[in-house]
């Protein structure tokens, strides 16, 4: 299935296809799931048991007490046998029961293990573009509740149906065996009960469609509202919050309403037909007793054998509601699953391989995020090692676009980005990503430690490396400031930093790969002007021997650049150095007059060198 295939995962047809795909799942532990069938079966045989024990005794008691009062003691010596072999069969029947439990809990628990590893690994693999379209709230929940319901058929759906099936059978063939015509009097019910409980899976497989939908809408709005509760508190707008939390929650609930309506209903009215049925063999059954033609105890086992049909009526709505819900809570597990990544390793791809530096190079890149509709025209460019490519324009114009390019974030429609000669589709998307360093608009940090941040993209790397990439960042003074210095935690996304903290930090993280491409998106916006001049003549230290790319709106970013391309709606409409772009009078110098009449730029040494 294609990354832009998502569509309603739920069809009647697919629903088997569900079902079978976790069942071979379950298989893949034949002994537990062996045992556990076992268990099952045995557990039910002990339960079917109990019927013939409790019709033979009191057969056996009344004929006892029949004969004369003298054999009133025999009578109850025989009760008492029966009531030993029926506590003895419900033993039994409660150990091979809890064995069941266990067995099978845990093949669904290790299934469901393997499905969220599978689901996570999924989720690393699938390119920027599928990320761009679906939000996160809803990828959160089809890995945690849909997975949840889908593993739990494991357990509640498909091996209990091995016990229903043998009940359900067995009590059937008693009953038919003991008295036919009372046997069918007794099953009357079973007809109505089929419907009604197909009726209800079709129906809970729509229900569960739309909670899981409804449940992804809550959790997403939940889930923007902490990333954004700073805004919210900002703007005092918590009021309108929670009235849209309450909305999201009010249909969350309707659904689960439905849900619970649709259970209830079907399973009384079933019911309800089960204790006619019975209530009529009761009656007809005395009947037979007075006339002699029908013992008690037989009476007795007949009852019984329908009391044993309780237990698999109220199970079946168990099983239903966990085939619908697996059949719904699976399809939309699955329908990520199946998802093909648009951007992968190729056949035949080779590690990228570069000896000294990497050169980086645009041959007339022509690229779109919309077929039909580009939003690069053209592009070519070379960065050799050692050199600066700096990139300017106004929103929109392309520049983040370029830097999405250059570590493969998105594949080019025409034209090719190379690294030292390579085609970057013809290499390993891990080794390209562990030569390009990417510093990206969004300083992103994760709640670990200084040292863990910064070695993000080395783990391995030594703590020279990690305070030399602080240092060149103009982060380690502040590090070593912490109660707990490189050892101390950042917090959720940097939020005990500044902006211009987190910036550095982010920076300090793209120095620590070694030699190849680096690409700075904007990682300086909130930065004070004079920060960014000390930090930019470590950075040009640092990256001495790497082709670097420097996107940015303020041209202090970038004056020292080898070339300066400036993009205009997706096209180079100059390019040159800074004093040769200041001279040209174009878009460029545009920009930089205004910028420095407005104060943006202070440095007074890039004039000079104009002047």
């Amino acid at each position: 299935m294609s990354q832009t295939d998502l569509t309603d995962p739920l069809t009647v047809k697919i629903a088997p296809h569900i079902l079978r795909r976790l069942a071979k799942l379950g298989f893949e532990h034949p002994w537990r799931m062996g045992l556990a069938a076992v268990s099952i079966l045995a557990a039910s045989f002990f339960g079917l048991m109990i019927p013939k024990l409790l019709g033979a005794g009191v057969d056996q008691a009344s004929e006892l007490l029949k004969a004369g009062a003298s054999h009133a003691g025999e009578a109850r010596m025989a009760l008492l046998r029966t009531g030993a072999l029926i506590l003895g069969a419900g033993l039994m029947r409660g150990l091979l029961t809890a064995s069941f439990g266990y067995n099978s809990e845990t093949v669904s628990q290790q299934v469901g293990a393997k499905l969220r590893r599978a689901y996570f690994a999924k989720l690393q693999e699938l390119s920027f573009e599928f990320h761009d379209r679906i939000h996160s709230g809803d990828l959160i929940t089809r890995g945690m509740l849909d997975l949840e319901g889908a593993r739990q058929f494991i357990d509640q759906g498909m091996l209990r149906v091995l016990m229903l099936t043998l009940m359900i059978t067995a009590s059937i063939v008693m009953l038919l065996t003991t008295d036919f015509y009372m046997g069918l009097l007794a099953l009357s019910f079973v007809p109505y009960a089929a419907w009604r409980a197909t009726t209800m899976g079709a129906n809970f497989r729509r229900v569960w469609l739309v909670l899981q939908q409804r449940m992804s809408n809550l959790t997403r709005t939940m889930e923007e509202n902490l990333q954004g509760i700073r805004v919210v508190r900002a703007f005092a707008s918590h009021d309108y919050e929670l009235q849209k939390f309450d909305e999201m929650a009010t249909e969350t609930l309707r659904a689960q309403r439905m849900r619970i309506k649709t259970f209830v209903t079907a399973m009384t009215m079933i019911t309800l037909a089960y204790y006619t049925s019975l209530g009529l063999v009761l009656l007809i059954g005395s009947r037979h007793v007075q006339a002699g033609t029908m013992t008690v105890g037989r009476l007795t086992e007949f009852l019984a054998y329908m009391t044993v049909l309780v237990g698999p009526l109220r199970m079946t709505g168990m099983v239903m509601n966990s085939w619908a819900r697996a059949s719904s809570c699976g399809a939309r597990l699955f329908e990520i699953l199946d998802l093909e990544p648009r951007i992968k390793d190729k056949a035949g791809a080779h590690p990228l391989v570069i000896s000294g530096g990497a050169s980086l190079k645009f041959d007339h890149v022509t690229f779109g995020y919309v077929p039909g509709k580009p939003v690069l025209h053209d592009i070519s460019f070379e960065v050799k090692p050692g050199q600066t490519l700096g990139v300017v324009g106004p929103p929109g114009s392309g520049k983040t676009t370029i830097a999405n390019l250059i570590p493969r974030f998105y594949d080019v429609d025409r034209g090719a980005v190379s690294i030292a000669g390579q085609d970057v589709r013809d290499v390993t998307l891990e080794s390209l990503r562990r030569i390009v360093g990417v510093v990206q608009q969004e300083a992103f940090l994760f709640d670990a430690s200084v040292t863990s941040n910064v070695s993000y993209s080395d783990p391995l790397a030594e703590e020279e490396r990690v305070i030399e990439a602080a240092t060149t960042a103009h982060i380690h003074d502040y590090v070593t400031g912490l109660p707990m210095g490189y050892d101390s935690k950042l917090g959720e996304r940097g939020v005990s930093l500044s902006g211009g903290q987190r910036q550095r930090m982010s920076i300090a993280r793209g120095v620590v790969p070694g030699p190849g491409v680096m690409v700075f998106d904007d990682s300086t916006a909130a930065i004070d002007a004079a920060t960014e001049q000390r930090l930019r003549r470590a950075l040009q230290a640092a990256t001495r021997d790497k082709a670097t790319v420097i996107i940015a709106q303020r041209l202090g970013s970038l004056m020292h650049a080898d070339e300066i391309i400036v993009l205009d709606k997706g096209c180079i409409v100059e390019r040159g150095t800074h004093p040769q772009l200041v001279k040209t009078g174009g878009m460029y110098a545009r920009l930089f007059e205004l910028q420095s009449r407005s104060g943006a730029e202070t440095d007074e040494n890039a004039r000079g060198d104009v002047a």
